[in-house]
């Protein structure tokens, strides 16, 4: 499998960081024309929602509708994608043949819906979406429930149709925005949180070794996760792990 031009283009220019905004902006994009189509709702990016021993889970992008709240994982990489729902990592395999490591995005989603819904406390619809770049292939993804997608950015308009299709609605207009303005509070936060939230995912992953045949990899552009350490201590020169 070949990577795309433009894929190629980005990994030489541009850091993880930044491939990984892209991403998020892509999907905000592509939830812009769902709300085109008459599926209007509202988006935010990186909210972070609080957990109860103090932590935070960070969501990518939440679109805020009548039918409930889409919740969206969003993948920035590139290579053939494996996983299965069950497992706790999936494997992203680049063409050179190198094997890299990711915490399941399912499982991921799910731990941001546990978070979410117990910060609103109601009954808010909450619908998994895991979406993932036009830079890889979904070569072997296997799914048992029906309460989760995984897709790419092409077929995210498909997705929230379908779904949106299938649900009741749960708010009025104005609920959603003041739905929204509830969750947007959550990304105003202070650097102080978001240092906390990447020591915290740090200290989670670091520490524990991959096997010799797969690394453990960024969720936001799969990039081999390397601790290094700076002046203020160890950083990571890759991306920000969220869960």
């Amino acid at each position: 499998m070949s990577k795309g031009l433009i894929g190629l283009v980005l990994d030489q220019i541009f850091d993880a960081d930044w491939v990984g905004r892209r991403g998020e902006k892509l999907t905000e994009h592509e939830l812009k024309l769902v709300k085109l189509f008459g599926r209007d709702g509202r988006v935010l990016r990186n909210v972070y929602v609080p957990k109860d021993n103090g932590e935070t889970s960070e969501i990518d992008v939440l679109f805020i509708t009548q039918k409930g709240v889409f919740v969206i994982e969003s993948k920035n990489y590139s290579g053939w994608v494996f996983g299965n729902e069950a497992d706790r990592n999936w494997t992203v395999s680049l063409p050179n043949g190198q094997k890299n490591r990711f915490y399941n995005p399912i499982k991921q989603n799910r731990g941001h819906i546990k978070w979410l819904s117990r910060y609103l406390a109601d009954n808010t619809p909450l619908f998994s979406i895991v979406v993932f770049s036009e830079r890889c292939e979904l070569k072997k993804v296997m799914l048992e429930s029906d309460d989760v997608s995984v897709i790419k950015w092409d077929r995210l308009y498909a997705t929230v149709r379908r779904i949106w299709e299938g649900a009741e609605d749960a708010f009025e207009a104005e609920e959603v925005k003041d739905l929204y303005e509830r969750l947007r509070a959550l990304t105003d936060v202070d650097e102080a949180v978001k240092r906390a939230h990447v020591q915290d995912i740090q200290a989670r992953y670091t520490n524990k070794k991959p096997a010799a045949s797969a690394k453990s990899v960024c969720p936001r552009c799969g990039g081999v996760l390397v601790l290094r350490t700076a002046k203020k201590g160890p950083q990571c020169r890759q991306a920000v792990l969220r869960l």
